[in-house]
């Protein structure tokens, strides 16, 4: 068979082809030394003699982002004197101790992110696996704090947009952003060992010629996403704010439960903070005070947002054309590092106001932290807290049960009461308080222990969902005291309530019905049925309020509950003698009574009331 001798020429055609693209390739190959050459970023190629200069004599370190000097012309219409430092290369500084571990970006030179070696959020999975991860702070993509500087020319320039030089000392790192003439805008943070604290400070060096001089100030604009750590993402929601501190005034903060605006044209501020529930970013003036301030909260849907809360701020801050010193604390809420600062910061600590707030702060709070230093789960403090609040109010209880069993000697009587005046209710009252005052026996005695407990009670009811003390310590079932404990999930999530159960909630309501049914055993409620039946209905409508809440405090009122129950049982059945209490009656009912007292004016009231509600049934006939 023979070739076609077109086909054949075309192979030898494209063979040829082939050989000779390749031999112009080999032949035209860059040397190793362009391609490193052309492999770096154009921005590199060239540094401006003008700025090794500039560097060299402000000691700087060595230029890692040089810059292009035909770019850095193109955008000195845009960004002035600071055009050197808007051209550069974005990469991130670690400031790190034993406690917290820093990231910085180059560009902007502002925090991305802050790692909290020691505490960690709590992750609900779906079928309720709860895995915990270490807390980041600062580390929404959305996060801004940049600095607004007014230049002589009418411009404002955003250090967002600035590229910084980055030089560390140790646990210091100095960030430049150059200007011309042995000009830059610097920030310095130097991490402190074995605290959450930054020393910082914001330097205009040698701005002056560029700076507007009517302008003392540059604005601080800090947009910070508050991320969710907690279990009971509603109550982190409620407690997280802006707080705010000026000087000569108490501190101040904005909205928990709404969208808030602060406008603080007076300024002389000490710091500004935004704080989860636990754990709180503050800014805090050094060298003097911030000016004046917005402060902005902006809430969001904590079910279906990965924040719990959306913070701004607007800060004058008085550098000048020079220095100015600040601190900055990223870390949890604790007392005693944020107490250290002698400014009044350790009460962005939502322990509340007035007698309920110095109770958390200056009895309840010291008293667990020196049970803490002997006692470590923390379950077993709050047992012995129960247990020694109980033992210094049982006289009072002794007084109210005392009083619960003369009125249960003086059943006969008040029996005797109710036959004679079945059809008339109020004569009924009357008659019974005359009995009492007869006998000397006051209703009211037993309601005396409870209204001293109600300054304790609500302090707690402030105190456990604000100390981190509790937060993740575990006891019994219960994972984490600061926030409810979980028997089982619901497949449905029921409003007010909640797709879960809290074991300590059921308890507590259980054991408030049967202490209540136990008590009111010696109570004669007749004259007013109605009562007895909200006795019983309050445990369980306060279910779904309880059921969200802090299960320290929920444990505190169930085991509270039980100390109730088993005094009241040992003191009626083995201390109380209802002869005797009897006999000691009959001996009162033969002493002469004193005129006035509540008793008497209350008794005259009603016999007003009596006699104006017969003066009504004689009107209607």
């Amino acid at each position: 068979m023979k070739t076609n001798p077109m086909e054949r020429n075309q192979v030898i055609g494209f063979i040829l082809i082939f050989a000779t693209l390749l031999a112009w390739t080999m032949f035209n190959k860059p040397s190793e030394e362009e391609l490193n050459r052309k492999s770096k970023p154009a921005t590199e190629v060239v540094q401006p003699a003008k700025e090794k200069a500039t560097a060299e004599a402000a000691k700087a370190p060595a230029a890692k982002n040089t810059t292009d000097s035909a770019a850095i012309k193109n955008q000195t219409a845009v960004y002035g004197p600071l055009a050197p430092a808007s051209v550069g290369e974005s990469k991130e500084v670690v400031l790190e101790n034993d406690l917290i571990k820093i990231i910085f970006n180059t560009r902007g030179g502002y925090i991305t992110s802050a790692l909290l070696k020691n505490h960690y959020k709590t992750v609900v999975q779906k079928g309720g696996k709860e895995t915990r991860e270490l807390i980041k702070m600062l580390n929404n993509p959305k996060n801004r704090f940049e600095y607004i500087i007014p230049l002589n020319n009418g411009m404002k320039i955003s250090t967002a947009n600035l590229y910084f030089k980055d030089s560390t000392n140790g646990n210091q790192l100095i960030l430049r952003a150059m200007a011309d003439n042995d000009s830059w805008v610097e920030q310095k943070y130097t991490l402190k060992s074995d605290d959450y604290t930054l020393d910082y400070s914001i330097d205009m060096h040698n701005m002056q010629d560029y700076t507007d001089p009517a302008q003392k100030n540059i604005e601080l604009k800090w947009l910070n996403h508050l991320s969710k750590y907690e279990k009971g993402e509603q109550f982190e929601q409620n407690y997280s704010t802006a707080y705010f501190k000026q000087a000569e005034k108490s501190r101040d903060y904005c909205s928990c439960v709404s969208d808030d605006t602060k406008t603080l044209n007076d300024g002389n501020l000490q710091w500004v903070a935004h704080t989860n529930q636990f754990f709180n970013t503050s800014l805090l003036a050094v060298s003097g005070s911030f000016g004046q301030g917005i402060l902005q909260t902006q809430m969001t849907d904590y079910k279906t947002s990965d924040v719990t809360k959306i913070i701004q701020t607007q800060l004058q801050i008085p550098v000048g054309s020079g220095k100015f010193d600040m601190a900055m604390y990223i870390g949890p809420n604790e007392y005693t590092r944020l107490a250290s600062f002698n400014n009044q910061l350790e009460e962005i600590i939502p322990f509340g106001s007035s007698i309920f707030g110095t109770i958390n702060r200056w009895v309840i709070r010291p008293f667990f932290d020196f049970l803490s230093a002997f006692i470590s789960n923390k379950g077993i403090v709050i047992l012995v807290l129960i247990f020694l609040i109980k033992m210094l109010l049982y006289p009072l209880m002794y007084k109210m049960l005392h009083s619960q069993a003369k009125m249960g000697a003086l059943k006969p009587e008040l029996a005797q009461l109710k036959e004679k005046y079945k059809d008339d209710m109020q004569k009924q009252q009357m008659e019974t308080m005359k009995v009492y005052r007869e006998y000397g026996v006051s209703p009211f005695g037993g309601c005396l222990p409870m209204i001293l407990q109600m300054p304790i009670w609500y302090a707690l009811f402030r105190f456990f969902p604000a100390s981190i003390t509790f937060r993740q310590e575990s006891f019994l079932w219960a994972s984490d005291l600061s926030t409810y404990d979980v028997l089982f999930y619901l497949p449905f999530e029921i409003p007010y309530f909640g797709a879960h159960v809290s074991l300590f909630t059921l308890l507590w309501a259980v054991s408030t019905i049967i202490y209540t049914y136990y008590n009111m055993q010696s109570v004669d409620l007749s004259a007013n049925p109605a009562m007895k039946y909200i006795q019983y209905i309050m445990p369980v409508m306060f279910l779904a309020f309880f059921n969200t809440y802090a299960s320290g405090l929920t444990a505190y009122m169930f085991f509270s509950n039980l100390i109730n129950i088993l005094q009241t049982i040992v003191t009626k059945n083995y201390i109380f003698d209802e002869a005797k209490i009897r006999t000691e009656l009959l001996k009162q009912k033969e002493k002469p009574k004193k005129k006035g007292g509540f008793q008497a004016r209350l008794e005259e009231a009603m016999k007003q009331q009596q006699a104006l509600q017969e003066q009504r049934r004689k009107n209607k006939k």
